[in-house]
């Protein structure tokens, strides 16, 4: 297992980026301006894009694992990458996601805890409604965590 940052052609992942983001104009406002890393275990398993924000933190953009290879650790191997390499360089890694049962609890699970939200974030920015586990997502749920 190895994980290589991308820094070109990153849209060749685009596929694997709407898992977590399935709108792609949404993707290209961080992609060109984030850090993408993919981890390679005999193919691609899971890609994540990272931005530095203001105030010391790191913020996950966007992070998928194939379908068929989730719940196997391929992406906590990223966050436990992303944290050690990033160590000492930002504060806080923060991730925002939709209040859904699939997601936070991995979070969670990753040691992240409940930060803030942005009000009807989804509503507001997709042209379509989004559903994870039959829920369908309306406000942006902050997680942090620090470093």
């Amino acid at each position: 297992m190895k994980i290589i940052e991308v820094t070109e052609n990153k849209k060749e992942y685009l596929d694997l980026l709407l898992l977590a983001d399935e709108q792609e104009n949404m993707v290209d406002c961080y992609l060109d301006n984030g850090r993408m890393y993919i981890l390679d275990d005999n193919g691609v398993k899971s890609e994540c894009v990272i931005t530095g924000e203001r105030n010391g933190v790191l913020e996950i953009k966007n992070i998928a694992t194939v379908p068929e290879h989730q719940g196997k650790g391929y992406a906590k191997a990223l966050i436990d990458f992303i944290i050690e390499k990033y160590s000492g360089q930002y504060a806080v890694l923060q991730v925002g996601t939709g209040d859904s049962p699939l997601t936070i609890p991995f979070y969670e699970k990753c040691g992240f805890v409940r930060s803030h939200i942005i009000p009807n974030f989804f509503t507001d920015n997709y042209d379509h409604p989004i559903y994870e586990g039959g829920v369908q997502l309306v406000d942006m749920v902050y997680l942090q965590r620090n470093f």
